[in-house]
């Protein structure tokens, strides 16, 4: 049997039940929040933060949801665009007068069609702790498609490039607006940029059983991962202290919850209802020749319908239904190797559909 922590509305009961029947067969541990109209309705977390299972997985327990943090900077840009201090059709110039390539828009950024999915010279991990470093190689960088034209997954280029358009607006880089702008205000446990003070809470990331491995060629795309890294090279004090905009958010389901039902709670306070609407704006629809499967992207996340989403290498993920109100999240620290996502998030995501009746 099972030990689950936290609270359920008893009309969600299948959602504990699959957090349950998770942590039996996949998980290590894990965590999953429901919220229904910016109100929370399930907070469930159990197993172990270790590999060992010999440290619990804690209320307060946080772990690298990696690409779900996407959502996390999206939601930045989208709440810039709503005070009009960004033009999510500008080009990236119009921000960053050394940008060189005059026409990636803002929009191309969030859609992984800006051309720029990797560095094309060669950088080392521990060069995301130097983002000027980072940042001027990209802006030197001349794009392998025209902007617009090609979804091609922009992994880890994508939080450093928008990145850095914020901070030419506000003074402040991303993990610092997102802080004061957002998980603040929402009282939200979760950092870009993780302060060492509470790296004793973190649950490492553990590696998929046989390694992770890395996309396909496509016709359009094939090239080797820069840097290169596999998961337990990031249990580091230096890559949680570094700000990697796209790939290295700490959170747990309750923080991921907290702060993406903004978009299905009419804004929140943070948001008009018209600007949580345009993440649905469709930006691209085709094959992205990086993941190598077809996708919708929206303004920052991936779009079906009325819903957007977005997930993390290793199986996180956070799904948004705009007309449900609904928020799903779920965290774990347990990755499966699955390029485009594995199950377990999305079974979250149903059992939460059938406590809406």
């Amino acid at each position: 049997m099972v030990l689950l922590h936290g609270t359920c509305d008893e009309r969600f009961e299948e959602v504990r039940d699959a957090l349950a029947e998770s942590l039996a067969k996949d998980d290590v541990g894990a965590s999953v929040a429901v919220f229904v109209h910016g109100e929370p309705v399930v907070d469930l977390w159990g197993g172990h933060a270790d590999a060992g299972r010999t440290r619990a997985w804690e209320r307060d327990t946080i772990t690298n949801v990696w690409s779900s943090t996407k959502t996390m900077i999206a939601l930045c840009a989208l709440i810039l665009a709503d005070r009009g201090e960004l033009d999510l059709d500008a080009p990236l110039v119009r921000y960053w007068p050394e940008f060189g390539a005059a026409d990636v828009r803002v929009r191309h950024v969030l859609s992984h069609t800006a051309g720029l999915p990797v560095w094309d010279t060669p950088i080392a991990l521990g060069d995301f702790g130097d983002p000027g470093k980072v940042t001027a190689l990209l802006a030197a960088q001349e794009p392998r498609w025209t902007p617009g034209e090609i979804g091609c997954y922009h992994a880890l280029t994508q939080g450093f490039l928008l990145g850095e358009v914020v901070r030419r607006i506000t003074g402040k880089t991303i993990g610092a607006f997102f802080a004061a702008e957002v998980a603040g205000p929402l009282g939200a446990d979760f950092h870009i940029g993780l302060p060492d003070s509470h790296h004793d809470r973190v649950a490492p990331s553990l590696a998929p059983p046989g390694g992770l491995t890395v996309p396909p060629p496509t016709e359009l795309f094939d090239v080797a991962p820069n840097p290169e890294f596999v998961p337990e090279d990031t249990n580091t004090a230096a890559w949680r202290r570094a700000e990697i905009p796209s790939g290295a958010g700490y959170g747990n389901a309750r923080s991921v919850a907290a702060v993406q039902s903004v978009m299905t709670s009419g804004g929140a306070g943070l948001l008009s209802r018209a600007g949580c609407e345009r993440a649905l704006e469709e930006q691209y629809q085709g094959l992205d020749y990086g993941l190598g499967v077809p996708m919708r992207y929206g303004m920052g996340y991936g779009v079906s319908g009325r819903n957007c989403f977005w997930g993390g290498m290793g199986g996180s993920l956070v799904f948004n239904d705009l007309d449900a109100g609904l928020t799903v999240a779920y965290v774990m620290n347990q990755m499966l190797d699955a390029i485009a996502g594995d199950g377990r998030g999305m079974t979250m995501v149903g059992a939460a559909y059938s406590g809406l009746g």
